[in-house]
């Protein structure tokens, strides 16, 4: 577990709203959910980092990530190896700042995972049907 990082965390907002961010003071986390037609989860793994200088903004830092098998149009990247029935690698593209999360009522929405503990996203900050913003904050 990485060192906290005292007043930087994740913010979570509506795309519709954007200036009423709900913040989490968290500083690693994994981002889960389940491909709508193929029903495989996939998960990612998340960091804050600290700004390099006085005045910069925190930023996400994509971890680990792993899909629960493959299927059509799910290909794991080259890199991923094979291990306890996941595809695991690690991104070489780091996140957009925001993620912008599609978040439909069609289908199960993204899990927020801590410390091993998964909660669907719904209980921190409910969809609105559309996208939801989630980027690194103070």
């Amino acid at each position: 577990m990485a060192s906290t990082l005292v007043g930087f965390g994740v913010c979570l907002a509506l795309a519709s709203a954007p200036d009423a961010p709900q913040f989490l003071p968290i500083q690693e986390f994994t981002l889960a959910w389940t491909h709508s037609i193929e029903k495989t989860r996939w998960e990612e793994d998340y960091t804050v980092v600290a700004p390099i200088s006085p005045g910069r903004s925190p930023t996400l830092k994509a971890g680990r990530a792993r899909i629960h098998g493959s299927a059509a149009g799910m290909e794991p990247p080259p890199n991923a190896v094979w291990h306890k029935g996941w595809y695991e690698y690690q991104p070489t593209v780091q996140p957009l700042d925001p993620l912008r999360l599609t978040r439909s009522g069609y289908t199960a929405d993204y899990e927020w995972c801590t410390q091993g503990t998964c909660r669907s996203m719904t209980e921190i900050l409910p969809s609105d049907g559309g996208v939801t913003l989630l980027y690194a904050c103070r």
